[in-house]
């Protein structure tokens, strides 16, 4: 008995020293058999924490869809086609040299085959109810004159076209506004200027100093007519004039139809001087002055709108135009197709 007491005595004096002092023997205590074992304590939070993580980038990666897609819909959408209103006016816009091909808005050219487009599309939709041309250019070739003079007078058909005129709208220009229903200027819009024009350019002082020299075979006497190495003969410029007269012809019957004129008082203003418009209306070229606010309330009331019309751009210079139309232009195919107009080899021929 004396014995375990003294036993018993010396662990439990083992017990305290370890408890005040041993480290090593702590750590026995409290892993080993003589005492009870303790349960592991779970980490509160920690399946709720990750949840949240993830429905946190689950948000930023919705936010970011979001801000792409509407980035995407402000650079390339139309918000004119959002409003289902019946009773809408189109404005469409000429602005830059006429004529044809396929090249980009926003490069100092208007060709007939987008203008034409835009004037299919908005007479075809029956939410517009008549058509406005702002018409900034100085003219172009005769041929994408007659191509959009084409489209308009189809579009008359069914709906009005109001022509309202910037800066300027001369030469071909005024080709395609003869046949609106109504035409608005600015008092100091420059217009006029009705004829056209054949350029040739010769060359051939150049060639010789530089002792460049051309041989020709051709199958007529016409088929080099206009090339830049030599000048044109008296047949050739006789030839030229018939050319230029057949087509001042027909401009000048378009005139005469749109605007209720005779060819003979038409003739007697198409000398290609330019008017301002307050005087071209004094010459019943322009109906009335005014600016594009002016045209649009005019195509509203022709068109049969009540009240205030809502106003669609059909073709106006988008910031997608703006980041993507330069580079298209920039291309050799494009500026080809620019200088064909200028570097022809048949010469320039412009109204």
């Amino acid at each position: 008995m004396l014995q375990q007491d003294e036993n018993t005595d010396q662990g439990g004096m083992s017990v305290d020293e370890g408890q005040m002092g041993g480290t090593e023997f702590t750590s026995q205590i409290d892993t080993g058999q003589a005492g009870p074992a303790k349960a592991p304590v779970p980490k509160s939070g920690k399946k709720g924490s990750r949840a949240g993580r993830i429905l946190i980038y689950l948000l930023v990666i919705v936010g970011l869809l979001i801000i792409i897609g509407g980035s995407l819909f402000v650079i390339f959408g139309d918000f004119d086609t959002l409003p289902r209103d019946s009773n809408k006016v189109a404005v469409i816009y000429v602005q830059g040299i006429m004529i044809t091909g396929n090249l980009p808005g926003g490069l100092g050219y208007a060709t007939s085959e987008e203008i034409s487009k835009s004037i299919q599309d908005a007479a075809d939709d029956k939410n517009v109810k008549a058509i406005v041309l702002r018409i900034n250019s100085p003219g172009g070739t005769p041929a994408a004159a007659q191509e959009i003079v084409s489209e308009i007078k189809k579009a008359q058909e069914h709906k009005p076209v109001v022509v309202s005129m910037g800066d300027v709208a001369a030469s071909a220009a005024y080709y395609i506004s003869a046949p609106a229903d109504h035409i608005i200027a600015n008092p100091d819009t420059m217009t006029g200027s009705i004829g056209v024009i054949w350029v040739f350019e010769n060359s051939s002082e150049y060639f010789d100093e530089e002792g460049v020299e051309f041989y020709v075979a051709k199958s007529g006497d016409f088929k080099d007519m206009g090339a830049n190495w030599r000048g044109l003969s008296d047949a050739e410029k006789q030839y030229s004039e018939v050319v230029v007269l057949e087509a001042y012809g027909r401009f000048i019957d378009e005139i005469a139809s749109g605007r209720g004129l005779n060819r003979s008082e038409v003739k007697d203003m198409a000398d290609g001087r330019i008017y301002t418009g307050s005087r071209a209306v004094e010459l019943g070229l322009v109906d009335e002055t005014g600016n594009l606010y002016d045209a649009i309330d005019v195509a509203a009331e022709l068109g049969g709108i009540k009240g205030e019309p809502t106003v669609t751009y059909k073709n106006k210079p988008s910031l997608s135009r703006i980041l993507f139309g330069s580079t298209e232009g920039t291309d050799d195919g494009s500026g080809s197709l620019v200088r064909y107009l200028f570097e022809s080899p048949f010469g320039w021929f412009q109204a």
